[in-house]
């Protein structure tokens, strides 16, 4: 179990865990700083309440696994078990925890939402593309990045088939569209993989207080975290190739993070397994 000593863990291995959950804390804003900027032309007729959820997943999703994120530190590596068990701890953390998952659900609702978006799209005949400059219309950069159509834009986009989102005046070829929805499918995928990751986690951490995290079960959980891990690494390496660099830099810093959870974990596990020997 966690000792009620000071924590015995070398000072620059805190230092940098915390660093990593600092970054994951100004991505927030970052992630609403590129979303506030993209919703300026995929709801150019202003954003309602409804349309919050499209307009700001990444947002909402990433504020509230911070919070998960810092729950998970203190149950696996600041508290003991003493305190964790306690009552007013114990309902305050599911409390918080509840609200958590409430965003992270509402987020995956978001990117699934997101993702039916770049399919409502339609074929964009014009007679002369650059007579539309300056009238509003914004070419694809990639997911959540747009340009304002220019004359060096319209000069490139001459002679090929466009597509508009309906309803909008975001504009680009088929093939800039299907990346986008190839981006926003793994947003999707991104999302529900980190959800059964917590699952799993949520389960470890139950078990651990009720001493029954050891032998075969840490083998399973390892195993099925793996296989999650793997995707969401994949889902990183993708975003890095071909989506913005914001998605990658976030994804990575998530798998950091949750590194030193599992490492916390593994350790709490060890302290548990002497203490019972």
């Amino acid at each position: 179990m966690h000792s009620d000593l000071p924590s015995s863990t070398p000072l620059i291995f805190r230092l940098f865990k915390y660093t990593v959950y600092a970054v994951l804390i100004f991505n927030v804003y970052l992630f609403f700083q590129e979303e506030w900027l993209a919703t300026e032309h995929t709801f150019k007729q202003g954003i309602t309440l409804g349309d919050l959820i499209s307009g700001f997943a990444a947002t909402i999703d990433t504020a509230a696994w911070v919070l998960l994120l810092l729950l998970f530190e203190l149950e696996t590596s600041v508290l003991a078990d003493s305190v964790l068990r306690q009552p007013k701890v114990k309902y305050s953390f599911i409390g918080i925890r509840t609200l958590s998952y409430g965003f992270i659900l509402y987020a995956f609702y978001g990117y699934f939402d997101k993702m039916l978006l770049t399919y409502n799209i339609s074929l964009f005949a014009v007679d002369d593309l650059c007579a539309l400059v300056g009238q509003g219309y914004a070419t694809i950069v990639t997911i959540d990045e747009y340009t304002l159509l220019d004359a060096q834009s319209c000069s490139a986009l001459l002679g090929q088939d466009l597509f508009r989102l309906n309803g909008q005046q975001v504009i680009g070829t088929l093939s800039e569209w299907q990346a986008v929805q190839w981006l926003a499918w793994v947003d999707v995928v991104n999302s529900v993989t980190w959800i059964a990751v917590v699952v799993i986690l949520e389960v470890d951490v139950w078990l651990q207080l009720q001493g029954r995290f050891h032998g075969s079960v840490v083998t399973v959980s390892t195993a099925i975290k793996a296989l999650l891990y793997s995707i969401l690494f994949a889902a990183a390496a993708y975003w890095g190739v071909l989506g913005d660099f914001l998605d990658f830099w976030d994804a990575f810093m998530w798998l950091v993070a949750f590194v030193f959870i599992e490492m916390n974990l593994f350790r709490w596990q060890a302290e548990s397994d002497r203490v019972f020997d």
